[in-house]
């Protein structure tokens, strides 16, 4: 077995791997560790438990899914931001089988809350994400948003709504679609 120890990323590129081929179960340290060819201590160099592997390989496995484009410019618009989220959201299912349902009852005891917390995280980054692209859409109406429609409120709402579509697998964008259009387009 190789002792030396690998790299953070190549962890969690097989931990990532093993949950595309045998679920989330087939994550521990031992089986990473054996996966990666490498000792159980060259696990813990990196992650101290194997509730941390966990979260690590969660929030992972979230930016695999949602890696958004480096230039918020590579966006005709608003709606083809959300087009492309829904894309990946029907790709990430494909490739991590059950990971939008499941990967929140890995996250057990004392470990929950940092769990939810990662996985908040990914949504406010998400979230975070469509706002730019909302602020810098040149398509939207002067008079889209006031006081209290906000266009951070129009994101936490259209983000409710996906994160609805992702529980449901239900990847049909085309009624989100057709209210943004309603709503801020002229």
């Amino acid at each position: 077995m190789n002792t030396v120890v690998t790299s953070r990323e190549a962890i969690l590129q097989t931990s990532r791997e093993l949950i595309r081929k045998q679920g989330w179960t087939a994550v521990n340290i031992r089986t990473v560790a054996k996966e990666c060819k490498i000792s159980v201590g060259s696990i813990y160099h990196y992650f101290h438990s194997k509730s941390d592997l966990i979260a690590a390989t969660v929030e992972s496995v979230w930016c695999d899914i949602f890696l958004f484009p480096d230039q918020n410019g590579s966006f005709a618009d608003f709606a083809s931001c959300i087009e492309w989220v829904f894309d990946c959201m029907r790709k990430g299912d494909e490739k991590y089988p059950g990971f939008f349902t499941l990967h929140s009852m890995s996250f057990l005891g004392e470990d929950k809350a940092s769990g939810q917390q990662l996985m908040a995280q990914s949504w406010q980054h998400i979230q975070d994400k469509l706002y730019l692209v909302l602020t810098n859409d040149q398509n939207v109406r002067p008079e889209a948003f006031d006081e209290s429609f906000t266009p951070k409120k129009f994101v936490e709402i259209i983000f409710s709504l996906m994160f609805s579509a992702l529980l449901k697998r239900d990847y049909d964008c085309s009624a989100i679609l057709g209210m943004i259009r309603r709503i801020i387009y002229p």
